[in-house]
């Protein structure tokens, strides 16, 4: 595919960033264990340094509206951000976290997206989103969290799980149901601020892949009426808009992690020899080869193709769900065989492969497990609709 000359320009910087910071920071990380208090692998030095360099590279803001001071970057550029990123096991985010900037700039108020998304776009804010719960973990639209209308604003009661970033985030997005209506009826989204009344962190969950999740409670949680974003009843579509903004950058990270994966491979195949014969020699590493690097070619060519959708304004629930099964799934596999070719240095802490796998597996069931994509595409389908 051919990139315009902007879409080169800022690939290159960030790659160029992944190879010379990201990079050099995994021998660190895979010598760290999960924190039991932020899961961070970095130490607050090396995470100030990564923010400070990326920074002065021109890094932060990427797709922010340019009245907020970003660069509004289209969505087949960051694909190129998000794919160099993947390559990495050094987790760092560049400022501000995509899905939730394009749910606030979709529906914010302008009061709203000065106290929240402005600063949240200049790294000075960190958020979080709370949509599952312990019985609506892939289905969002059956979320039982309540929110009642008050004399001066609402409350809110109900349990979250599974929610990354809720113990450091100066605020949460979180999504309720208004009334008692239809399964996507009343679902309504409301900004939490860090420190309110009411919000319970109940426990530090962690997960594969270096990830800590967090379960939490919303007990008589009062929230002013300025905490309400967007309408009421109408949260459910800004919602998927996030879900979809997500599922596409996970594609994208898929294609870095899997051709990450690729390239340990066939540098261990030239080199290793067994039974008088080099594995590169060997038909079964040679297929996983040729196989992988077909995924990842077809991935890509997904990624770009809903990217430019997007750009053009097109929905893309149905390339996005496509693209969620698809490229999570080639990642794991390319890992996987990674990790066969590679023996049982293969299954050591010590090589990127063990993170890299964790990570293809988890993305394999947040942002809506493959079975249930699969599931909704086949209906899109077997429906004769989009």
């Amino acid at each position: 595919m051919i990139f315009d000359e902007q879409t080169v320009l800022i690939r290159d910087t960030v790659r160029k960033f992944v190879e010379r910071e990201l990079i050099p920071l995994e021998l660190h990380v895979l010598k760290q264990e999960v924190s039991a208090d932020d899961g961070s692998a970095l130490s607050p030095e090396q995470f100030q340094r990564l923010r400070d360099v990326s920074k002065e590279l021109g890094l932060w803001g990427l797709d922010a509206p340019e009245e907020f001071d970003g660069l509004n970057l289209p969505q087949v550029t960051m694909a190129a951000v998000f794919e160099e990123l993947g390559r990495s096991i050094t987790h760092f985010v560049l400022p501000p976290d995509t899905p939730n900037l394009r749910m606030m700039a979709a529906v914010g108020t302008p009061e709203q997206k000065e106290k929240y998304l402005r600063p949240y776009i200049e790294g000075r804010l960190t958020s979080a989103i709370c949509i599952s719960e312990p019985g609506a973990g892939g289905d969002p639209a059956g979320i039982t969290t309540k929110a009642l209308r008050t004399a001066d604003g609402w409350v809110l009661n109900g349990r979250k799980i599974w929610i990354t970033n809720a113990r450091q985030a100066d605020f949460m997005i979180a999504m309720a149901r208004v009334g008692d209506g239809g399964r996507q009826e009343g679902i309504t989204a409301f900004i939490v601020e860090r420190g309110t009344a009411g919000v319970n962190i109940q426990r530090a969950i962690p997960m594969v892949a270096d990830t800590l999740t967090y379960e939490l409670t919303f007990d008589d949680c009062l929230l002013p009426e300025g905490a309400l974003l967007g309408q009421v009843g109408q949260g459910y579509a800004p919602m998927q808009l996030r879900l979809v903004t997500r599922r596409l950058e996970m594609g994208a990270r898929c294609i870095g992690m899997a051709s990450r994966a690729l390239e340990i491979l066939c540098e261990h195949a030239r080199q290793r020899v067994t039974f008088g014969e080099r594995l590169a020699d060997r038909q079964a590493v040679q297929w996983w080869v040729a196989d992988i690097s077909t995924r990842i070619h077809a991935a890509r060519l997904m990624v770009h193709d809903a990217a430019e959708k997007v750009d053009r304004g097109e929905d893309v629930r149905h390339e996005a769900s496509m693209l969620k099964v698809f490229a999570t799934e080639m990642a794991y596999d390319a890992c996987d065989h990674a990790m066969q070719t590679l023996g049982a240095m293969g299954m050591t802490k010590e090589l990127p492969l063990y993170h890299l796998w964790h990570r293809a597996r988890i993305m394999r069931i947040y942002e809506g497990p493959s079975e249930v994509h699969r599931q909704t595409i086949a209906r899109r389908v077997l429906g004769g609709r989009r």
